[in-house]
């Protein structure tokens, strides 16, 4: 199996550059944001942050190609990073410190492109969480300084909490009412949102989430998380990894279970 150890540390400290961009506007009373034609918002903070990312890996990793969400795809090849500089720019211009930095290294190989590197950086929480194809997931301060996760082993609906981001997604999509019978059939539920429900399966204090729309820079770096830490990430549709625009994760024991309610299967 490959040995993606320098990228992973490359991943680290494209991490520090970004946070080091976000941090220093975070919750800055001149914050400049606009609104894009999707209707979210864009802040000064995620522009500065992915162009810091991009022009590291443009001097670092030449051959590579990038996408990121607020500048598109660049390159081409087998080889291609995936950035999401201010994942919940809504928290980040709210002043929530729930938003983090989302970084992936994704491989061209059976089924297209699937992350092989990952790294989840929330400095406004003080955590990070990162994984390598084949070399397990973590949470800590540095590779040096880090904590192994691993899934939760509960086993039923009656026993899981189950996080998701927002009730209206399910609504528009018409998938609202499997969604209830989801919530009602588990232990307890919480709306965290965006990335850190992923991150929570992974580390076992959550064991189930989804969300109904999303995109691949959302998701890439999340799954190699979720799937490291011994857990599954896939779409609503059963199908592994990031690509399927909306996303279910769990520790795999209540898997096929939670898309049984979300699909109506």
């Amino acid at each position: 199996m490959p040995d993606y150890h320098d990228d992973l540390r490359l991943a680290h400290v494209l991490a520090d550059a970004a946070d080091a961009a976000t941090m220093g506007r975070f919750k800055a009373l001149d914050l400049q944001v606009e609104t894009k034609p999707d209707m979210t918002p864009v802040s000064e903070a995620d522009k500065a942050a992915e162009e810091l990312v991009r022009g590291q890996l443009q001097r670092a990793r030449p051959r590579d190609a990038i996408l990121g969400e607020e500048y598109g795809i660049e390159g081409t090849g087998p080889r291609r990073w995936v950035v999401d500089p201010i994942d919940g720019t809504k928290n980040y211009v709210r002043g929530v410190p729930v938003w983090a930095t989302l970084i992936s290294l994704m491989e061209a190989g059976e089924g297209g492109y699937q992350p092989v590197v990952g790294v989840v950086s929330a400095p406004a929480l003080g955590r990070r969480w990162w994984a390598a194809k084949g070399s397990g997931a973590f949470t800590g301060r540095s590779l040096t300084s880090a904590t192994r996760l691993q899934v939760s082993k509960v086993a039923r609906l009656q026993d899981a909490s189950f996080a998701y981001s927002s009730l209206s997604g399910w609504e528009e999509q018409g998938r609202l009412d499997g969604f209830l019978d989801l919530t009602r059939a588990c232990w307890r539920t919480r709306g965290y949102g965006d990335f850190w429900p992923y991150m929570m399966v992974a580390e076992g204090s959550v064991d189930l989430c989804a969300e109904p729309e999303l995109s691949l820079w959302d998701m890439a770096a999340n799954a190699i998380v979720v799937t490291e830490a011994g857990g599954r990430f896939t779409g609503l549709d059963g199908t592994p990894g990031p690509h399927s625009g909306n996303a279910a994760a769990s520790n795999g024991l209540l898997h096929d279970e939670m898309l049984a309610y979300l699909t109506g299967r």
